[in-house]
């Protein structure tokens, strides 16, 4: 159950609370600045950031959203990404179930897509819960432009302030994306070496062969996991999530080429050909109807 703490913030102060990130606080005022030319719709006297500075929502929230520290874990919010493009932020307290209120007011908010170069702008504003103080709010909506919606993101909140501090925070859309736990957890080393270089059930000594007589990450290191819940129908898709597969990552069991989103499904994926062989399907059977 949540607790709320209430911060008496002065009218003046241009509150976060957007508490996303732990993000570079300081207690001297940002100069501010004109935001550079690939940002669309920006404003002037916005400060503008360099998405991958911050520390990025990692783990996820009570409500499905992803939860971000900002301060160095002073504070946290949860940010949720919801149908249609909207994107609803709750701000919390260091311990991450109190509820934080802050001053109200709208907030400015940059986006960009996995890989652009451009960002747009959007605004999040205030949407008091129940219970919150007059004046003050533990929620912010916004509503992310249309060519955003369904896609991989990342938003910026480039200026916030919370008392005397200023944060910059940032956070992105991957646990929606790919929710963690729906993720099969890695298995360790020396079970992964088993698990591989091991014959049994459907997996064969040839097919161990055929992998490169390694395991999945040796042959992956490296590998960008890009997780795709809307598969177009036609296309393969992963056996174990059922998300758009990605033919990079590609492992032969019976002598068939699967293809799977990302390393941790080929482990489960490979466990269950051992273990319970009858299970697994040919490989045109894993394609989006």
């Amino acid at each position: 159950m949540f607790r709320t703490i209430r911060l008496g913030i002065p009218p003046t102060v241009f509150v976060a609370a957007l508490l996303l990130a732990g993000c570079n606080g300081s207690n001297a005022p940002s100069p501010q600045a004109v935001p550079p030319a690939n940002i669309k719709g920006a404003s002037e006297g916005a400060t503008p950031t360099t998405p991958g500075d911050e520390e990025h929502g990692h783990k996820p929230g009570k409500f499905g959203g992803i939860i971000v520290s900002i301060g160095k874990d002073s504070y946290h919010a949860e940010a949720i990404f919801e149908k249609g493009g909207k994107v609803r932020l709750l701000t919390l307290a260091k311990d991450e179930s109190t509820i934080l209120e802050v001053e109200s007011q709208p907030l400015t908010a940059f986006v960009k897509g996995d890989g652009d170069a451009d960002a747009s702008s959007f605004v999040l504003r205030p949407e008091p819960q129940a219970g919150d103080k007059q004046g003050m709010t533990s929620q912010f909506l916004g509503q992310l432009p249309s060519e955003y919606i369904g896609k991989r993101v990342e938003v910026t909140i480039p200026t916030l302030k919370i008392g005397a501090e200023r944060f910059r925070i940032g956070f992105k859309n991957s646990v929606e994306v790919h929710a963690a736990a729906d993720m099969p957890v890695k298995v360790a080393d020396e079970e992964e070496k088993k698990l591989y270089l091991t014959a049994g059930g459907i997996y064969t000594e040839a097919d161990i062969k055929a992998n490169g007589n390694m395991t999945a990450s040796q042959k992956f290191k490296g590998f960008k996991a890009r997780h795709d819940l809307k598969p177009a129908p036609g296309d393969k898709i992963c056996p174990v999530t059922l998300t758009k597969a990605n033919p990079l990552c590609t492992w032969i069991i019976a002598g068939k080429s699967y293809e799977f989103c990302c390393p941790p499904c080929v482990d489960e994926f490979v466990a269950t050909a051992k273990e319970s062989p009858a299970d697994i399907k040919e490989p045109e059977a894993y394609r989006k109807k």
